[in-house]
């Protein structure tokens, strides 16, 4: 061991030598030095005094530490057998003595580690990125171990101080008749003590441990104020609060979601301003597509263009914006099911069911055909053809809304006809969903293999069908024998106090999407079945819950909607302009025809008119594909071109949405309807 020693410091005395020779040097010095580590050079004459200093000095430091360590040990001792101190003050001495010891051995530990470290990169070849690569891998990690030591000794300091002061509190209290008050405010600090002993959570010694979790260096980031006098207090009541933002080696960003001390409340000032000035911003952005003749909901998307990472880059939030977006999703998809009774499901569900099934089948083929001239791999043309094969339900919901639906004897409404194969689109969804990990798995496998991957697919459509049915189910009983009592124990509890109605519907809300997402299917299905639900009660009903969800669902939506502008990249699209029309083009085109081609087969003849209206309905791209998409790029199916190239795609074609859903209204809706469905 002194020899690998000796051998290890002369290498830490050639390391100034290579930092001051001139760079034509560089080599010939760092070839020499690793042949006097393995032994080839000459015998080591210079500087050999010095070398011999430094051995001596870290040889008596080592002794010197190991004289110390023995003190310490026989100090503990000693504490642990005076009578004369109290628990308290014996606790807090041998806290401060243990932690001594730690401090002796990690810098021992530090020491040796660095001279091991120097040792792997001189056996290394100097010119191999990838050994250079290792070496800077292993330094990285004892970084880690080395920071999370520190963070433990000083989480120790901490309480060996708070140790420190509960002994001097005792003894104060031991020179000194207490009053009353004193006692009151003693005994309520013991019990607030006891309290943050049994809510803390012990996340980070709990977890650190658990496989797959990674050590990584993050920066805690304040927030900037102009007034530097103001920065200083709120920094520290920043510091105190823990409202800090960390962003790791990514540049993925974080904020608190659950504060060690639970006692106070938080809030999280980024996520309230991204919300206020959302609200702001969409009035002007609204405002000025109704002027223009368009529907407010571009409006929306043109400020979180404005606002996203494209634009000003003001929203911090961002996947907590999205998060709240989705209940304006949510919220749209139970009025949707308000107005969408289950008679008209009975009279359409034929064609809903049949329609998007066909349509995503052709889909695929197209896909799959174009996949193979253009030498695509099979999964990444199934999940390109499958994300472009959904639609809107949002957006042809606000096409839909307020608009006048004759049902005329013999004749299918075209909005029950759209909407029901929209809601089968959101059942395809979930399928998709959960079939996507075995799609990654099939992308990875060999032949061999994909059989048994064709086996499990099938096996999974297998259990999505189960879960419909039992969905369905659910709903039956629900109608038969739940809803009517439960509605009409609303209303009465509600006379004039509607707050009782409005959380009432919400949470039932929210217990139907709770049921379809324990049942592995989309969570939008289960918001859908909820208004279906209720409006099997009847006409007054609806207009009753109606008139209270509608202001709550307008809220959500302008954030939903905003949320999808964040993912709306104006530079790529000015960039790639030619690519992106073209193909966005080619995509509603072929969904128009193949929307026309499946409906002409299953639609009754005296209905053949609406065919044109359905398929202007459906002739764009779900905003779902922005999920999809992110999902299938971190799994690896699809590369980060082709993601931008969806999302720009998606985009354009809901843009384009209105001007063709327009054209089929104005072409093929009578007159009297015509003002109310655009």
């Amino acid at each position: 061991m002194k020899a690998t020693g000796f051998i290890s410091l002369w290498t830490l005395v050639l390391l100034p030598c290579v930092q001051l020779a001139n760079p034509a040097e560089h080599e010939d010095v760092v070839k020499h030095a690793i042949k006097l580590h393995r032994g080839k050079g000459a015998v080591v004459t210079q500087r050999k005094q010095w070398v011999l200093e430094s051995c001596r000095k870290l040889s008596g430091l080592l002794r010197q530490k190991n004289v110390v360590l023995n003190k310490l040990k026989n100090a503990i001792r000693a504490v642990e057998k005076d009578a004369g101190l109290s628990d308290e003050e014996k606790l807090f001495q041998v806290h401060t003595f243990e932690i001594f010891q730690k401090e002796l051995n990690e810098s021992e530990n530090s020491v040796f580690q660095a001279i091991h470290g120097l040792q792997r990169a001189l056996q290394g070849d100097y010119k191999d990125v990838v050994n250079m690569k290792e070496s800077s891998r292993q330094r990285l990690e004892a970084l880690r171990e080395a920071a999370i030591k520190e963070e433990m000794e000083y989480v120790e300091l901490l309480a060996a101080e708070k140790h420190q002061v509960e002994a001097l509190k005792n003894m104060q209290h031991q020179n000194k008749s207490l009053s009353m008050l004193d006692e009151i405010l003693e005994d309520v600090r013991k019990a607030a003590d006891r309290l943050e002993e049994e809510i803390e959570e012990h996340a980070f010694d709990d977890n650190k441990s658990v496989r797959g979790v990674n050590f990584e260096a993050v920066l805690r980031v304040e927030e900037d104020e102009a007034n530097s006098k103001s920065n200083t207090s709120k920094r520290e009541v920043e510091d105190d609060l823990g409202l800090s933002m960390l962003i790791d080696s990514q540049n993925n960003q974080y904020i608190l979601t659950k504060p060690r001390d639970s006692t106070i409340p938080r809030a999280d000032h980024h996520f309230i301003k991204d919300i206020v000035t959302i609200g702001m911003l969409s009035l002007p952005c609204g405002w000025l597509c109704t002027t223009i003749g368009l529907p407010t909901m571009f409006g929306y998307i043109i400020c979180g263009v404005l606002l996203g990472p494209s634009g000003l880059n003001s929203i911090k939030s961002i996947v907590q914006v999205e998060t709240l977006g989705e209940f304006g999703v949510f919220f749209t998809l139970f009025l949707v099911g308000l107005e969408f009774s289950p008679e008209r499901l009975r009279k359409v569900w034929k064609i809903s069911l049949q329609g998007p099934c066909y349509m995503t089948v052709l889909m695929i083929a197209f896909g799959l055909l174009w996949g193979h001239l253009l030498q695509i791999r099979p999964t990444q043309s199934v999940f390109i053809s499958t994300c472009l094969s959904l639609s809107s339900t949002p957006l042809v919901s606000r096409f839909l809304a307020g608009s006048v639906r004759g049902d005329k004897e013999g004749d299918i409404d075209y909005s029950s006809v759209l909407l029901g194969m929209l809601v089968m689109q959101d059942v395809q969804l979930g399928l998709f969903i959960a079939v996507m990990p075995t799609l990654i798995q099939v992308g990875v496998s060999t032949y061999s293999s994909f059989f048994k991957e064709v086996l499990r697919i099938l096996i999974l459509i297998g259990q999505i069908l189960f879960s419909l049915a039992a969905a369905f189910l659910i709903c039956l009983v629900i109608k038969t024998y739940l809803i009517g009592p439960y509605y009409r124990k609303l209303h009465a509890e509600s006379k004039g106090n509607k707050e009782i109605l409005i959380l009432g519907i919400t949470a039932f809300i929210f217990l139907m999407l709770t049921i379809t997402e324990l049942l592995d299917v989309s969570m939008e299905l289960g918001c859908f079945l909820a208004g279906a639900l209720i409006s099997s009660q009847g006409h007054m009903v609806t207009e009753e819950i109606m008139s209270c969800i509608e202001p709550i669902r307008d809220f959500l939506a302008i954030i939903f909607f905003a949320s999808i502008g964040l993912h709306v990249f104006p530079t790529f699209v000015i960039y790639e302009l030619t690519v992106l029309l073209f193909l966005t083009l080619s995509v509603v085109i072929m969904k128009f025809v193949l929307a026309v081609l499946v409906l002409s087969l299953i639609l009754p003849k005296t209905s053949q008119y609406i065919k044109w209206i359905v398929s202007a309905g459906l002739a764009q791209v779900s905003e779902f594909s922005f999920v999809l998409g992110s999902r299938a790029r971190r799994a690896g199916i699809i590369s980060r071109e082709v993601y931008l190239l969806i999302l720009s795609v998606t985009t354009l074609s809901l843009l384009l949405a209105p001007a063709l859903w327009r054209a089929a209204i104005m072409k093929c809706v009578p007159r009297p309807e015509r003002r109310s469905s655009t």
